[in-house]
């Protein structure tokens, strides 16, 4: 299964490449071929068996990815794997309510 996919990402290098710097004029200027391709196996083929998938299909897909869509999907994982219920220290509590920010002290003043 793993195999699969790894020959398939090797495969559509190139195109993944592409895309990347797609992305990049677009202003994603941190994305790698590899985070384009966690989303395509996470998300956009999660429900479809890999032998399914042909190589004309997976590259489609590749070049019908939108930045939206990836942001959408980073901040969902990011969601999904954020501990909500961490204790806070002190001094990020402080930042929090926004008296350890010495811009939002000026302001007051």
């Amino acid at each position: 299964m793993v195999v699969q996919y790894e020959q398939l990402f090797q495969k559509v290098l190139p195109v993944l490449s592409i895309r990347k710097a797609d992305f990049k004029m677009e202003g994603l200027k941190h994305i790698t071929e590899q985070d384009i391709w966690r989303f395509l196996v996470s998300k956009k083929w999660r429900k479809i068996d890999e032998s399914d998938l042909a190589l004309h299909k997976v590259i489609e897909d590749i070049f019908s990815l939108t930045a939206a869509q990836y942001m959408t999907f980073t901040q969902v994982e990011e969601l999904k794997s954020s501990n909500w219920f961490a204790p806070i220290n002190e001094e990020e509590f402080q930042l929090l309510i926004g008296k350890g920010n010495s811009s939002s002290q000026e302001i007051s003043s």
